[in-house]
């Protein structure tokens, strides 16, 4: 079917209405998240939606007079516009990537060529999009997500573990209280220490002045001034052109961030951040806190015996399923298979510990 033909079948003037709907809605999602944006990123995707524009007039251009009433979007886009209007974020990059990826223009034979390789071409543009939002989720953020993870998994199979050996529930609920407790503080440290380390290390590994301060006394036949450029990766030619404008041998001065330390932060990529010691270990005793609370919901309202265990599995599945989607999202995987799997982990491993308990319990009588 081309667009010089007059008679498309019912068929094709559905699945025609239908794309030209969705071509409309993700145009107006990128500008809508370009509307958020200031600079490059603003530019990128208003040119993604102008993109999209083009393949709005190729469907009106087949549908002719049958353009008929706009069709409703699919549910996805709609979904799309809605998180794109009321939040802009990392979330909603990475739902249009995964959009991008299923388009049908490849093997729609009413498509053009061009169309579908527009489409692979949009799903990198968006790719490399999401990444820099994942990348601006700074450390704090992950270890927020993990921590409230690790406080469901492991809450859940400490309470399930001591409940099955047969102790009074008040003794279940003292072990959920410590292993929140225990669990937040250990967490809270670790990521502290963590993220402590790994700043200290960068800032040992960034170059110094020295080469500046030293260069007037340097041997110039050893010239060891070489081996400091090589070794931050420079190859023998560049490192011996570079030592020698260090050591006014040469007038140009290329390069100057080789041999500099940045006197302030400013020229750091912001897309690369890692958080603070205190932030990270601060969101990271909260959320372990805040999904190692929700096993023992059911004992700290008073319920006990298989009721218990049924209704902490069940919360703890619902907690699983949104972090297992946002870790999702936040890799660029599939959300809900991301999300199943974590669900599946979290309650095999607290369904492990029950059995031992069980065990544990039948060898204490």
């Amino acid at each position: 079917m081309t667009a010089t033909q007059s008679t498309p079948s019912p068929a094709d003037i559905r699945r025609w209405r239908q794309y030209l709907a969705d071509e409309r809605a993700e145009a107006a999602t990128y500008r809508y998240l370009a509307s958020r944006r200031e600079g490059e990123e603003r530019e990128i995707l208003l040119a993604l939606a102008k993109a999209e524009g083009r393949h709005e007039a190729h469907w009106l251009s087949l549908l002719g007079d049958h353009e008929g009433k706009p069709a409703r979007p699919s549910f996805r886009n709609v979904v799309l516009g809605f998180l794109a209007r009321r939040f802009g974020s990392v979330f909603v990059l990475a739902l249009a990537q995964r959009a991008e990826s299923r388009s049908p223009y490849s093997s729609d034979p009413t498509a053009t060529d061009a169309m579908a390789a527009d489409e692979q071409i949009h799903e990198e543009v968006i790719r490399g999009l999401a990444t820099r939002g994942r990348n601006r989720l700074s450390g704090n953020f992950r270890a927020a997500v993990f921590g409230a993870n690790d406080g469901l998994v492991s809450n859940l199979a400490l309470v399930l573990g001591v409940g099955a050996t047969g102790v009074s529930t008040g003794f279940v609920l003292f072990s959920g209280i410590a292993g929140l407790l225990a669990g937040a503080l250990s967490m809270g440290a670790g990521e502290y220490v963590s993220v402590r380390s790994q700043r200290e290390l960068l800032a040992a590994s960034r170059p110094t002045q020295i080469t500046l301060t030293a260069a007037k006394e340097l041997d110039i036949d050893a010239n060891e001034l070489v081996l400091v450029y090589r070794a931050r990766g420079m190859s023998p030619e560049a490192a011996q052109h570079r030592a020698s404008e260090r050591l006014g041998l040469r007038d140009c001065d290329c390069d100057p961030s080789l041999s500099l330390q940045p006197e302030t932060d400013g020229d750091r990529d912001h897309h690369e951040q890692i958080g603070t010691g205190l932030g990270a270990a601060a969101a990271s005793f909260c959320f372990f806190a805040s999904g190692a609370v929700i096993p023992i919901l059911p004992y700290l309202f008073g319920m006990s015996g298989l009721a218990a265990v049924i209704l902490a599995c069940v919360l703890v599945g619902l907690a699983l399923l949104g972090t297992g989607a946002v870790v999702g999202l936040l890799s660029g995987g599939s959300p809900l298979k991301l999300a199943l799997r974590q669900v599946a982990i979290g309650l095999g491993a607290a369904a492990a510990t029950y059995l031992l308990g069980l065990l544990f319990g039948v060898g204490l009588l």
